[in-house]
């Protein structure tokens, strides 16, 4: 079972009033992807609920032994896991928001047509703001319905992001309203380079184009910097063999046989090679015999596999690499 599936059958064992003691203190993601899991949830048995309330056991025990309110020890953790820059950022966000609710996540919940029509009579700087602390897809899906020239200048405010200022700050507070009313949005490091490419990762491949000419004007050293944060459909190829093995489960062999239509030789090598043979022929043969197909309809598919990819990515399954190292 998965750490969600646990916590469900965890949370289902106690009490109502328990579990509402416990979900007071989750985010309004958290809560909701755990009751869609414990919606789900058919019958356990009742071994099931006693191997999850003996691993919690286990579990909360060392949790109490390990000391964990010592920050060094923490940092010592998290830089063998992430590395040193990764470690420090996320133990100060821990320390900083500690206790603390940040209400803008509650826009990850609401329809991008209504956030983006909450915020699009705004200053494209205050924009820029409120994207970059929403989930990477949602902020895209809210970009893709902007205008072209606003778009691009948001994105470009996004890759030069330097941080939430006081004033920007106040005037962020007055356009969320009470949703933001006595909350602790620290100056943040959310924007940047890295946040801009994270979000034109999710895209439709002409708005991304389009994005990156306009950079490209304002900057060719900022439009570089962009794309090597990116992680392309080109970039599978350094992905190691288990990765790709991973994937293979993961994705439909028809999307896979369009979205290897316009990749690069090596790219189909690598997933060809982690396949048997016979699956192999089989996805070069259905590959041909689809002949030329829309590029289009050949990018559509590669982004449904890039966001499989980074999904993958961010729970921990595998990691990504562009060739020169690694990242998650």
């Amino acid at each position: 079972m998965s750490g969600l599936q646990k916590s469900a059958i965890l949370l289902l064992s106690l009490e109502n009033e328990s579990t509402a003691d416990v979900l007071k203190h989750m985010s309004a993601v958290e809560i909701q992807q755990l009751s869609q899991q414990m919606a789900s949830v058919a019958q356990v048995s009742h071994t099931e609920v006693a191997e999850v309330l003996d691993e919690f056991f286990t579990e909360s025990e060392d949790f109490a032994v390990l000391g964990v309110s010592s920050t060094d020890h923490i940092q010592d953790i998290l830089t063998k896991v992430l590395g040193s820059d990764r470690a420090l950022s996320l133990i100060e966000d821990i320390t900083e928001t500690k206790n603390t609710h940040n209400g803008i996540e509650a826009l990850n919940l609401i329809e991008p047509a209504t956030v983006a029509e909450m915020i699009k009579e705004e200053h494209p700087q205050i924009i820029a703001t409120i994207l970059v602390h929403l989930d990477r897809r949602q902020s895209a899906d809210i970009l893709e319905l902007f205008d072209e020239k606003e778009r691009n200048d948001i994105v470009l405010r996004i890759a030069t992001f330097s941080g939430v200022q006081p004033a920007a700050l106040q005037t962020l507070t007055e356009v969320l309203g009470s949703m933001l009313r006595g909350q602790n949005l620290k100056r943040s490091k959310m924007g940047g380079v890295k946040t801009a490419a994270e979000i034109l990762n999710m895209m439709n491949s002409s708005t991304e184009e389009s994005i990156i000419e306009n950079v490209k004007d304002y900057s060719e050293e900022l439009m570089q910097q962009i794309i090597d944060e990116m992680f392309l459909f080109e970039s599978l190829e350094f992905l190691d063999d288990s990765a790709i093995k991973i994937v293979l489960k993961e994705v439909d062999t028809a999307t896979l046989a369009v979205a290897l239509k316009g990749a690069p030789a090596s790219v189909t090598e690598k997933f060809t090679r982690n396949m048997s043979q016979r699956a192999s022929e089989m996805l070069i043969e259905d590959m041909e015999a689809r002949g030329p197909m829309r590029l289009s309809t050949v990018e559509k598919e590669q982004k449904n596999i890039l966001q499989l990819v980074r999904r993958l990515a961010e729970s921990g399954e595998i990691v990504l690499s562009n060739g020169d190292e690694s990242y998650v």
